[in-house]
């Protein structure tokens, strides 16, 4: 397995009754509206990336692509 670049993630998650972007443990952009928080978690993964950075963005409770049949 290779090591690959380090990574800042930003995860959307359920905190303190709303929705909310988590980065390095801190919770910012809490809001009503998941899609809002998706949205926020990508503006602010898409300002660490042109500063350089490798970037992931997670949504809690979702577990990427699949194929149904």
């Amino acid at each position: 397995m290779r090591n690959g670049p380090d990574r800042s993630i930003f995860t959307v998650a359920w905190h303190d009754g709303r929705w909310a972007v988590e980065h390095d443990g801190e919770y910012s952009d809490h809001t009503r509206d998941k899609e809002e928080a998706k949205a926020a978690a990508n503006k602010r993964a898409r300002a660490a990336q042109d500063l350089g950075q490798a970037c992931l963005v997670r949504v809690s409770g979702e577990r990427g692509f699949f194929a149904i049949p």
